[in-house]
């Protein structure tokens, strides 16, 4: 007998549809505004790749507050940096661009990839061995890859020579779809299949739940903080990757202020900064809210300074379509011994 379908199921997250609905009604008063400019083709792909630099960013933030303990990953944006100015700087004395770009291209992304793995490897030893308080960790390894960014640089901008494989990541489509916006989707796709179908999704969970639980469960406390956050440092070199094949360049202090809005995607996406819950599905409708607002007040010249009020508005509008439960776990006030709302494990 085939289960039947249960629409009421599927509508029952309060955080997914204030988030859709807020989607729908962006774009429908973007398109009245810019008298259809906005859904323009021009517009879209514009949009579609600027969005995943700040997308993955959210997602690596998502990953390391579903952990629990106070976890959060402050040094992705130092890490996305490092990652592709030691790629630019490294790989043109080993491959010329012009007579192999395929492997131009190939080592450039194995060196970036590399880069996020082993920053990301970092702050999961020193967080699971040393047990410093992650926002302490990442903030000073943040530090660590900012300072090695500018040493390596002098501070100054590093230029990438232009190879067409390579600039294609950031600025090529793919069936008009940019590619750099393709590989955000399949992040967030096998995201949500590793931590909804994977036993690695449910121990994080479980984790960010109840540490105690998880700990007699036979949880690898250590060993998952080091796979998560290397995982983090992935995410986060993917930005890098997408940052500098945008600009053909990368530069230190690219990108200061993502890491505020990426932390504002993520709990506006419904993630739970106490740990255990976030859904993969909510965090990318955010960030797209977030893109889409942008975008409309690029096209009606509006402040950017107005932007950043409307996105705390809509921070707290999402909070308050959470529910009671989400905003006192969200705030510390949690029912005596350790209770998280119902329904934790979605993706």
């Amino acid at each position: 007998m085939k289960p039947s379908f249960n629409l009421h199921a599927y509508f029952a997250d309060r955080q997914l549809n204030f988030l859709l609905s807020v989607n729908v009604l962006v774009v429908l008063v973007a398109v009245w505004f810019s008298r259809g400019q906005f859904v323009g083709i021009d517009n879209l792909q514009s949009m579609g790749s600027q969005l995943p630099e700040i997308g993955l960013l959210a997602f690596g933030i998502m990953l390391s507050m579903l952990s629990g303990n106070g976890g959060i990953d402050l040094s992705g944006v130092g890490l996305a940096n490092l990652s592709g100015m030691v790629a630019a700087l490294i790989v043109p004395r080993f491959v010329n661009g012009d007579e192999a770009p395929v492997l131009y291209t190939s080592l450039f992304c194995v060196i970036v990839a590399c880069m996020g793995l082993a920053g990301g490897f970092l702050n999961g030893i020193v967080i699971a061995r040393v047990r410093l308080t992650p926002i302490l960790c990442t903030l000073g390894t943040q530090l660590v890859f900012t300072g090695l960014a500018v040493a390596l640089s002098n501070g100054a901008s590093v230029h990438v020579d232009y190879i067409e494989p390579l600039s294609d990541i950031g600025n090529g489509t793919f069936f008009q779809v940019p590619v750099s916006f393709c590989i955000f989707l399949a992040a967030a796709l096998v995201l949500g299949w590793l931590l909804k179908r994977t036993p690695f999704g449910l121990r994080l969970f479980l984790m960010g739940t109840n540490q105690r639980a998880a700990f007699y469960a036979g949880v690898p406390n250590a060993r998952m903080l080091v796979g998560t956050y290397t995982l983090c440092g992935l995410l986060a070199s993917l930005a890098g990757l997408v940052s500098v094949t945008h600009t053909m360049s990368a530069k230190w202090d690219y990108g200061n202020s993502y890491l505020l809005i990426a932390i504002l995607i993520a709990v506006m996406g419904g993630v739970n900064p106490a740990g255990g819950y976030g859904r993969v599905i909510c965090v990318f409708f955010a960030a797209t809210v977030l893109q889409f607002l942008s975008s409309l007040f690029n096209l009606m010249n509006v402040s950017q300074f107005f932007g950043d009020c409307t996105w705390g508005f809509l921070l707290l509008l999402s909070l308050a379509f959470a529910g009671g439960e989400r905003v006192r776990a969200i705030f510390g006030f949690v029912a005596p011994g350790g209770a998280r709302p119902k329904g934790t494990i979605k993706t």
